[in-house]
């Protein structure tokens, strides 16, 4: 009769301990959605305004351990648009030199222009690369997690834009694809869980601010990077 009080209580104490412990713990850090993402635009903007390219990535945790995880992945961070910076990528898309570091353009969400931008080149010049454009919220969740929000695509030639003749990249039709190759290539930094919201994107055919076409199939894969909340202010 002892023994089965004492299994009777040790079943009570672990169904306490998991049920109003571990288990809600769990789930508010692998499966509560940032609050952020409840009111987010689904494209940033250009800075004259007009729908960009659409988000179709987000990070949940710290900003150091995501650009860490980037970094791990092979990606690196853009230049910011100097005088310099614009005339060495004008110079190597002409002569074919790489610069795997080039800047990108600003796109706009929450009212500021991306707050980091990573790429990974293809070929020998800055012509053609994989990027992703960041922007971090201000708001944080229950645990103090920053959310930030991608938009991650596929320059496939320098040109100038459809829409208002300015000079730009080009980028592929096929936005999916990038946002899975950037979710494979962070798969070995170690991996992190990944949560998918379906129906993030509720036109899945338009063009972006250069007036490019790209197609998507409307979901939005989360990253739960391990982090530290963030500290409060």
């Amino acid at each position: 009769m002892r023994r089965l009080l004492r299994l009777l209580l040790l079943c009570l104490l672990l169904y306490l301990v998991l049920s109003y412990g571990a288990l809600p713990a769990v789930w508010r850090l692998f499966e509560h959605r940032h609050p952020a993402l409840s009111t987010v635009a689904s494209r940033a903007v250009t800075g004259d305004g007009i729908p960009g390219d659409p988000l179709n990535i987000a990070f949940v945790g710290s900003g150091a351990e995501m650009q860490r995880r980037l970094l791990a992945a092979g990606w690196l961070p853009a230049d910011p648009i100097t005088m310099l910076s614009s005339l060495r990528i004008a110079g190597d898309s002409i002569v074919h030199r790489p610069y795997g570091t080039a800047p990108v353009s600003s796109l706009y969400l929450w009212g500021h222009k991306q707050d980091l931008a990573f790429e990974k080149m293809i070929g020998g010049d800055p012509r053609r690369r994989h990027h992703v454009r960041l922007w971090v919220s201000v708001e944080h969740d229950d645990l103090g997690r920053e959310l930030w929000m991608g938009a991650v695509t596929l320059d496939v030639a320098a040109g100038v834009s459809h829409r208002t003749g300015q000079v730009t990249h080009h980028i592929g039709r096929d936005v999916d694809h990038e946002r899975d190759q950037l979710l494979i290539d962070l798969q070995g930094v170690p991996a992190a869980p990944v949560q998918w919201i379906d129906g993030f994107q509720s036109d899945l055919r338009g063009r972006n601010g250069g007036g490019d076409v790209y197609t998507t199939d409307g979901r939005l894969p989360v990253v739960i990077t391990v982090s530290e909340p963030a500290p409060a202010g």
